[in-house]
């Protein structure tokens, strides 16, 4: 837009992600503002449990957004702007987990676990799942828990998953039944 008019938030947040992406390209600041205010919980979600630690999941969102905001002019199709930045975000959270530490812990996020308060014997046991689960998803490769969790957490479909981790429907579907049976079997006890 350069030297054009700026519209008001109120305007942006009205807008489709096309739209905003067209103008957030033309240099309009506010419009990419409501892309970040509209994906910026979802990515971290999708960051959260990929990664498994709160930190790492904030800075992994924080630099997909920077690249996203830099590389606005590689993509081709306005309209696929969140196709883009699940991918963007599932790889960054891909490349935190390859340069961790094998077995490096991580913490649960405080806003995620959906403990009940009335009830401490159930509060304890959902906690316990929780850990369980927690554990179970480190045990997956790096691939498989994004696979996973882009599915079962996010609901993307086989095409979605594949292109955002750069493979095959085939091979999600195999990486999938994998991590699936995996967790199956380490989660058995909480059936």
């Amino acid at each position: 837009m350069g030297g054009g008019v700026r519209m008001s938030v109120a305007e942006a947040a009205a807008l489709d992600d096309a739209t905003l992406v067209a103008r957030s390209r033309d240099g309009d600041t506010r419009a990419y503002e409501q892309l970040v205010r509209r994906y910026q919980g979802p990515m971290y979600r999708l960051a959260l449990r990929i990664v498994g630690s709160t930190g790492d999941a904030e800075d992994a969102v924080q630099d997909v957004f920077l690249t996203a905001w830099r590389r606005l002019g590689q993509l081709n199709d306005d309209g696929a702007f969140l196709g883009w930045l699940y991918r963007t975000t599932t790889n960054q959270c891909l490349n935190v987990l390859r340069k961790r530490k094998p077995h490096a812990d991580t913490e649960l996020d405080e806003h995620e676990s959906p403990a009940p308060r009335t009830r401490p014997d159930r509060a304890v046991e959902v906690s316990a799942q929780l850990d369980a689960l927690q554990a179970a998803l480190r045990g997956l490769t790096p691939e498989q828990r994004a696979c996973w969790v882009l599915r079962e957490v996010h609901g993307r479909s086989y095409d979605e998953i594949a292109e955002a981790i750069g493979t095959t429907q085939q091979s999600v579907r195999g990486r999938l039944a994998r991590a699936r049976a995996q967790l199956a079997e380490v989660m058995a006890p909480w059936r």
